[in-house]
């Protein structure tokens, strides 16, 4: 139980932060792009008197339509952006504990919203995160082979005579 409060928390955190990000000038419906005030918010969902639509936050962005927990979403973008020579969609997907089906539409889609201007400026901003960095160097092939492994390949019988 307490697990599942943390995370309700955690995503309670998420959408707090796509408001502050998407509207920082109050509520805009995304399908009259009303900015009448009177919204009413009844769980994550807002309903525009104008057009008379209910909506929530995460209409019309990357992450509309998506059973993901948004905490995932915001740690795919932070690692996208973040890797120095980009990030493969296997090791993403092992980063994020999805499908590499699941990784790879995110990482299209996050691509995507790059180079839209008014899906960027939710991709900026600071997410705060935890990290976990193991001081080890990374192993290489030349590191797991020992002696007694057998050579492999055409010649591997020349090489060990």
């Amino acid at each position: 139980m307490h697990k599942n409060s943390e995370e309700a928390q955690n995503e309670e955190t998420c959408l707090r932060h796509l408001e502050r990000v998407r509207w920082r000038d109050g509520v805009v419906c995304p399908y009259c792009r009303s900015k009448n005030n009177r919204f009413i918010q009844k769980e994550s969902r807002f309903f525009c008197y104008n057009c008379r639509t209910s909506f929530s936050i995460t209409v019309g962005t990357l992450f509309h339509h998506t059973h993901l927990p948004l905490q995932k979403w915001f740690l795919a973008i932070a690692l996208i952006l973040n890797a120095p020579k980009g990030i493969s969609v296997l090791q993403l997907s092992r980063d994020l504990n999805v499908n590499k089906n699941t990784a790879w539409r995110m990482d299209m889609q996050i691509r995507e919203a790059m180079k839209q201007i008014e899906q960027r400026e939710l991709l900026t901003g600071i997410v705060e995160m935890y990290t976990c960095d193991n001081d080890g160097k990374p192993r290489t092939a030349k590191d797991t082979m020992t002696a007694n492994t057998p050579k492999r390949g055409r010649n591997a019988a020349k090489a060990q005579a």
